[in-house]
């Protein structure tokens, strides 16, 4: 297995609009291309473990063979691993760690957007997911974000629920103007999976340094 270093803005696969556009699976394919006569499962072409929304960059992990990928998709489905962020707020708050554990559905009135469980009557579409995610202030508005669940807008759904939207997420609530909203994906780690470090973004860089920002921890050391 190897780690890639997904930039944001393209998406993992191919969008239904654009099958043809640029992503990272035919980024893959073209330097690869015997990966495309590989018998992968649905879903997981070229051999890649898992997603990440089009405008968050950082680490994807892609098998080489699908007898690796089997495995690396049971330590997901058994929640064996812990998937580290970086993210970028658009609003400040009071607290500098917090912990949601609440579950996530579609929301029912708008198809590309995820809710947040806040009571029995909570409008939304389909079953609900359990999902929980936990936040650490690093420095200023950088934040650190931990799961091992990996529900749909997860961290963007609970950030915003927790008073921190995501910088340029218009989505959740960020009234700040971006074309994409600043989420990194550090790592994963758990069991015989690990992903190899990935240069963190210059928003993250930045925002590190200002008022003296800490030391990142690596995706390797999980909070309790």
């Amino acid at each position: 297995m190897r780690t890639l270093d997904k930039p944001g803005g393209i998406p993992v696969f191919p969008p239904h609009h654009n099958p043809d556009g640029d992503c990272l699976l035919q980024r893959i394919l073209q330097n690869e291309p015997h990966r495309r006569d590989m018998a992968w499962p649905q879903g997981f072409a070229g051999g890649i473990a898992h997603r990440l929304d089009t405008a968050t960059s950082g680490a994807v992990l892609v098998a080489d063979n699908p007898e690796e990928l089997t495995l690396i998709r049971q330590h997901f489905n058994e929640g064996q691993l812990l998937k580290t962020y970086r993210l970028l707020a658009s609003k400040d708050v009071s607290w500098n760690e917090n912990g949601v554990v609440l579950p996530i559905a579609h929301d029912r009135r708008r198809k590309n957007r995820m809710v947040v469980q806040r009571g029995r009557s909570t409008p939304h579409r389909g079953s609900w997911h359990e999902a929980e995610t936990r936040f650490r202030r690093l420095s200023g508005l950088l934040f650190e974000a931990q799961m091992k669940t990996g529900v749909m807008h997860q961290i963007r759904a609970h950030a915003a629920f927790v008073g921190i939207p995501l910088m340029g997420d218009h989505i959740y609530g960020s009234a700040h103007k971006g074309s994409v909203h600043l989420l990194h994906h550090v790592g994963l780690v758990g069991g015989t999976v690990k992903t190899e470090p990935v240069p963190l973004p210059n928003w993250a860089k930045e925002a590190a340094s200002q008022e003296g920002g800490v030391d990142c921890p690596s995706s390797s050391r999980p909070q309790q």
